[in-house]
């Protein structure tokens, strides 16, 4: 008896999963389709992204590998060529590229005495919310130096305070720089108490530690 009740609990069973299949089986087939497209679409991206970024490397070392044979040093009369041929590149290259390419257009305008070109495009790597945090840090922090004694101290500042937490790669820089804007502005205690603590700073870059050392014992001299 028990195994009759088991045959017809059986066919139950049976006779339901054959209902809900012709009720949703075209669902089920269609959202499996969906899932085949959606991994599909991912490797296409990804294979797609890939040559992206293989074709902007190749063009990056185009522009960059004559630049480089000359030792780092460019005349002053192709700065605005390589930097413009920079800046054109970045405009359509992949976020990483387009990142570094500006950082050297960047250098290359404030080398050729550029200040505000590369300025700019310092400011503008530093707001780019796309661009990886450590290079908009970077921009940050090259805008900060070149901006010493031509920008308000106050505005050097303000910018510079978020780099300059203990777990930020760039803070014995930052704290450098901060120390020079008060040194600058007459704020000897300040600018020394800034240059003690990165002379102990184990984390702060050596040439840092050096230059503070340096500075200190000129300020207590």
């Amino acid at each position: 008896m028990v195994d009759i009740f088991d045959e017809v609990a059986d066919d139950l069973r049976a006779e339901r999963a054959m209902r809900l299949a012709r009720r949703y089986g075209g669902l089920l087939i269609l959202g499996c389709l969906l899932v085949l497209l959606g991994v599909a679409a991912q490797q296409v991206y990804l294979w797609h992204e890939g040559k992206r970024n293989e074709a902007a490397a190749a063009a990056f070392l185009r522009i960059t590998g004559p630049m480089d044979a000359q030792g780092g040093t460019v005349p002053g009369n192709e700065v605005t060529k390589d930097a413009t041929a920079l800046t054109d590149f970045a405009a359509t290259a992949p976020e990483g590229y387009k990142t570094l390419a500006n950082l050297r257009a960047a250098a290359l305008y404030a080398n050729g005495g550029q200040e505000m070109q590369a300025e700019a495009l310092w400011t503008n790597i530093a707001d780019d919310a796309a661009a990886e945090p450590m290079l908009r840090d970077l921009a940050t922090l090259l805008w900060a130096q070149h901006a010493l004694g031509t920008v308000p101290g106050a505005d050097v500042l303000a910018r510079l305070k978020p780099l300059t937490g203990p777990k930020n790669p760039y803070h014995g820089l930052a704290q450098e720089t901060q120390a020079l804007v008060y040194l600058h502005e007459g704020k000897i205690d300040l600018a020394k108490a800034l240059f003690s603590q990165i002379a102990a700073d184990p984390d702060a870059p050596d040439g840092a530690r050096n230059r503070a050392d340096g500075l200190l014992a000129k300020l207590n001299g």
